[in-house]
C-alpha cells in the first residue's frame, strides 16, 4: 500500500450544492477536490492515486456517463458513485453495468452518502491491492532465465520432468533444477499453483493440464 490518503474527486455543476457536499465530505474527515464540470475533471487528470468520484450524471458539456465512460478508455479506474436530481432510470442501470458504485438520487442524505463514499474507496483499496499483487507477480516472472520459462511453460502445459528435457534437449535432472528454481522465483508451491499464476498473467489460455510428476 502507498500510505497516500484517499482522495474524494466531487464533479457537479451546482456551485451550491457541490459547496454543501465538499464541507460534509471534509467534517467526515476525507480529503476533497471539486470541480465545476466533466471537462474540469479531465484538464485536471488526477494522478493514480486512492479515490473515488461522486459525479453529477447530467451537467453542461460531458455528462457524467459520458466521463464514466473516457475515464474507462483513459485506464482511471477511480469508483464512482453518481449523484442526479433526475429519477431516470435507464441512466441509472447504464451507470450501474458500467460499473458504478451505487446511484443516489438528490437531495442527497448524509448516512447514505457517506456509506457508498466508503464502499467506493474500499473497492478502489481492493482493486488496487490486486494490482500490486499481479505486478508483483509479473516482476518475478521477469527475473526468470530464458532456459526458466521454458520450463515454466512445460509444467504449465502439464508437460513431465522427460517430455520437458525432451522439449528443450537437456538432461532430465536439469530440468529438475530448473523446475524447482522456478517455483522458488515465482513464490509457489506446485505445478497447480504456477498454472493459476501463468492464468492470472495471461500466459496461458487455461486449457487442460495433463500429468505431471510433483
Amino acid at each position: 500500500m502507498s500510505g497516500v490518503a484517499p482522495l474524494v474527486h466531487v464533479v457537479d455543476d451546482d456551485d451550491a450544492f457541490r459547496t454543501a457536499l465538499t464541507r460534509l465530505l471534509k467534517a467526515a474527515g476525507y480529503a476533497v477536490r471539486s470541480y465545476a464540470s466533466a471537462g474540469d475533471f479531465l484538464i485536471a487528470r488526477p494522478a493514480d492515486a486512492p479515490g473515488c468520484l461522486l459525479l453529477d450524471i447530467r451537467m453542461p458539456g460531458p455528462s457524467g456517463l459520458e466521463l464514466q465512460a473516457a475515464l474507462r478508455d483513459q485506464g482511471l479506474a477511480l469508483p464512482i458513485v453518481f449523484l442526479t436530481g433526475h429519477g431516470d432510470v435507464p441512466a441509472s442501470v447504464r451507470a450501474m453495468k458500467a460499473g458504478a458504485v451505487d446511484f443516489l438520487e438528490k437531495p442527497v442524505e448524509r448516512e447514505p452518502l457517506l456509506r457508498a463514499v466508503r464502499e467506493a474507496l474500499a473497492r478502489d483499496s481492493e482493486a488496487r491491492a490486486e494490482r500490486g499483487r499481479l505486478h508483483a507477480l509479473r516482476a518475478r516472472y521477469d527475473t526468470l532465465t530464458p532456459r526458466e520459462r521454458e520450463v515454466f511453460a512445460g509444467v504449465v502445459a502439464g508437460r513431465l520432468n522427460k517430455q520437458i528435457a525432451a522439449g528443450v534437449g537437456s538432461a532430465e535432472r536439469t530440468v529438475k533444477a530448473h523446475r524447482a528454481q522456478v517455483l522458488a522465483k515465482m513464490g509457489v508451491g506446485s505445478a497447480a499453483e504456477l498454472a493459476r499464476v501463468a492464468t492470472e498473467l495471461g500466459l496461458v489460455t487455461g486449457a487442460p493440464p495433463g500429468p505431471s510428476d510433483g
